[in-house]
């Protein structure tokens, strides 16, 4: 029968005994919770708020031990500026280009004509473009650029390589490819003169990474609503607690693994009760991913022993070592693996609690039968986002692996180098942390609910 208001299922309930039937009266009491042993559940719950707990309390001390002290720190020279201090950039726009010779001797300093005087060559071998600087203490001037294409590589002599026609007059790699109305970024630096100097530096892209910013997240609010709202408040947080705490963290020669760990658990402990409130649901999930997180620590780190990995072949570790000789580039590595295993473990996590949970209340009578149809809708999940997680990492190496590919080397020695072995050890260990996941969490899930045949047994009220 249906309790009227709710839409919820209850039970019949048994005729109530004959006055004077004291034995019905007992016998009905003796399956309620006034007395036997407590359900399953409850037991569970309290094993879960007190692990939680402890976890909570760990997470709290290990930011305090671990804060940055927010000292300075040398800059690697690929962004230090000529003074030795960090690189000064300034907003300008393309207002004009034309092909012109590269040897202008106005290439880079400010012009306050309202045209730059270029003597235009059809066909010449650079393009010279004019910008307005639009910040900066020269706003309002404007800097001529000079971006070299394929053509001004080319020479005369006969063992000098000639340029494929059909990309001569294309920039040169590495060189940006410019067009009028850009928005730019200039570095700025002082010359022997002490004039000013001007250089391409980047894009701008502050207006259209805003712009896709709001995209995702209307359309994460127009669909999930108020929980999508809160799981956009809760990534901002996580973007926060890696921007204050976890790299300053690391800069100041913490473990890495540590730093790793205590973020993790920070950001799963708000973002997880913030997106999908605060329930015993949510709670076996943010256990699960707990513990599925430190199973993925200790995998990480004997799969980085085992396999020598170094960490140590792309650029950007080689200038973190030479500049900041005290972080260790394996514990940089092994802390690499623990983020990047959770947000797909949190995925899975509370997807699989919530299957229990709609499972146990859709008529499940045993926690048995109920933790078996959850792994199956686990076994699905697991086989699409291993799916995710290998592609995703095949992605992001892709100009490694077309690199490797003309490189006449074998392909089995290709997949075993340093830089194609750490991709794969990651998508290895993330798959690993995802299957032992999922029978976890069901099981805690599993464990938390209250199943129709002991709340049909609970006395009426």
């Amino acid at each position: 029968m249906t309790t009227p208001g709710t839409g919820r299922h209850r039970a019949p309930q048994e005729p109530s005994a004959p006055a004077g039937d004291s034995h019905s009266h007992s016998h009905g009491h003796s399956h309620g919770l006034g007395s036997g042993p407590a359900p399953l559940s409850r037991a569970a719950r309290w094993v879960v708020i007190v692990a939680l707990g402890a976890i909570g309390i760990g997470v709290v001390a290990g930011v305090a031990l671990l804060w940055p002290s927010g000292a300075a720190h040398p800059i690697p020279i690929q962004f230090r500026s000529a003074d030795g201090g960090p690189i000064r950039t300034v907003n300008a726009t393309v207002v004009s280009q034309t092909r012109a010779d590269c040897q202008s001797q106005l290439v880079g300093v400010t012009v306050d004509a309202d045209s730059v005087p270029i003597t235009p060559v059809a066909g010449g071998p650079c393009i010279d473009s004019t910008v307005r600087l639009t910040s900066g203490d020269d706003a309002g001037k404007l800097v001529l650029l000079a971006i070299p294409t394929n053509k001004a590589q080319s020479g005369t002599g006969p063992d000098t390589p000639k340029p494929d026609p059909s990309t001569a007059d294309l920039p040169q790699p590495g060189q940006p490819t410019l067009h009028v109305d850009d928005k730019i970024r200039l570095s700025v630096s002082s010359s022997y003169d002490g004039l000013a100097r001007y250089s391409f530096y980047d894009f701008a892209r502050g207006t259209s990474l805003l712009v896709w910013g709001i995209l995702f997240a209307l359309a994460v609010i127009l669909v999930a609503a108020w929980r999508g709202l809160r799981s956009v408040i809760g990534l901002a947080f996580a973007f926060a607690v890696l921007g204050v705490f976890t790299l300053p963290a690391i800069l100041d020669g913490h473990s890495p693994v540590a730093v790793a760990i205590v973020s993790s658990a920070l950001i799963l402990f708000v973002v997880l009760y913030l997106a999908h409130g605060i329930s015993m649901r949510t709670s076996s999930a943010l256990l699960g991913t707990m513990v599925s997180l430190g199973l993925a620590g200790l995998l990480s780190q004997v799969a980085i022993t085992t396999t020598n990995i170094t960490g140590l072949s792309s650029d950007q570790a080689m200038n973190l070592q030479l500049y900041q000789g005290s972080i260790s580039v394996s514990g940089l590595l092994l802390a690499g693996f623990i983020i990047g295993t959770l947000g797909v473990l949190n995925d899975v996590t509370i997807t699989q609690a919530s299957a229990a949970f709609e499972l146990a209340a859709a008529g499940d009578h045993s926690r048995i039968s109920a933790f078996r149809a959850a792994m199956r809708i686990g076994r699905d999940h697991i086989a699409s986002t291993v799916y995710t997680l290998v592609f995703a990492y095949a992605g992001s190496a892709l100009p490694l692996l077309l690199l490797f590919s003309v490189a006449a080397q074998p392909f089995g020695s290709l997949l075993t180098t340093d830089q194609v072995a750490i991709e794969l050890v990651r998508a290895f260990v993330g798959g690993i942390a995802i299957a032992l996941s999922v029978p976890l969490t069901t099981a805690i899930a599993v464990a938390l609910v209250r199943l129709p045949s002991a709340e049909a047994a609970r006395p009426a009220s």
